[in-house]
């Protein structure tokens, strides 16, 4: 592996961390406002889901599936990266700047090879997210309330999920929604990578080298929620056809077009827009955290000082 890549690898990972660790309660509103339908509408909005959450499931449950994150990232960011960089060098011509359209194909690289860990890293986020809305939903219907038990979700961990996941289905189990999950990271990495490089020079302008600190964090902070939100109506598609557990008056859904369908037909076009300004908060301080990790060059310190780490 390159120094450079190793340094991206790190960079990437413990922006990602960071970036987790920060914004997962949004990401979780996020889950639930896509996950509920007409009728069974338990948040008005992402405050109204966070507020509710810590009154019933403590502080913690706001971080809710955030084990899952916190160990597929590295890996994520490190193939999302390496992939980029990978068809950008095969894609550029005697070093020169590429066109719009290799910059796009480029990031339609990244996002076609990231669904290997993304796919399974979201699958199971999912369920561990939105236990506790499907709960609540069906302690306030009286569903839970058999002989003073709760016939709610079980609080599985991931572990169990995949194990559970593995044992029935197999690994197809762990890749349900793959296809919709294409259909979101893809378009996401060929908006963002040739947005934010092109951000990134306008507001650099004639300046020699890299661009300073807040044009870079800026760009990516821009061009990631412009990303987020143009790909929103595939994340809720997703979203509800990686959700295993489902309240009683729910639909469920056969692939992306029946899904769709349904929500077209039962929920109306806004629906494609629920949780988009949530994913616009997530996305955003993720890519302005992991331009601050750059810009301070926390991979090259680690190697620095790290003796034999790299020769």
């Amino acid at each position: 592996m390159k120094h450079k890549q190793v340094i991206e690898l790190i960079n990437g990972g413990i922006a990602g961390l960071i970036g987790v660790t920060c914004v997962f309660p949004i990401d979780l509103a996020k889950t639930r406002l896509q996950n509920q339908q007409n009728g069974s509408r338990l948040y008005t909005s992402m405050s109204d889901c966070l507020i509710k959450t810590i009154r019933s499931e403590g502080y913690f449950g706001m971080y809710r599936g955030a084990a899952v994150n916190l160990t597929l990232v590295t890996p994520e960011k490190a193939i999302k990266l390496a992939a980029n960089d990978f068809f950008r060098y095969h894609l550029s011509t005697d070093g020169k700047k590429l066109s719009l359209l290799r910059e796009m194909i480029a990031g339609c690289g990244a996002g076609t090879c990231q669904v290997i860990v993304t796919t399974p890293m979201e699958m199971l986020k999912i369920q561990l997210q939105d236990a506790g809305r499907i709960n609540a939903q069906r302690k306030l219907i009286g569903q839970a309330a058999a002989g003073g038990g709760d016939a709610g979700v079980r609080n599985l961990t991931g572990l169990q999920i995949t194990k559970e996941l593995l044992r029935k289905q197999g690994i197809s189990g762990l890749y349900r929604g793959l296809g919709a999950t294409l259909l979101r990271d893809v378009p996401f990495s060929i908006i963002y990578f040739p947005l934010f490089a092109n951000l990134n020079d306008l507001w650099k302008g004639d300046v020699e080298g890299p661009a300073p600190f807040y044009c870079s964090f800026l760009s990516g902070c821009l061009a990631g929620s412009t990303a987020a939100v143009a790909v929103n109506p595939v994340d809720v598609v997703k979203t509800r056809l990686q959700s295993l557990t489902r309240g009683s008056q729910e639909d469920t859904y056969s692939g992306v077009m029946d899904c769709i369908n349904k929500i077209l037909r039962n929920e109306g076009p806004s629906a494609f827009l629920k949780g988009a300004y949530c994913r616009a908060l997530v996305i955003a301080p993720l890519f302005g955290i992991a331009q601050v990790v750059y810009f301070l060059g926390v991979g090259e310190f680690i190697l620095s000082v790290l003796p034999g780490a790299w020769h």
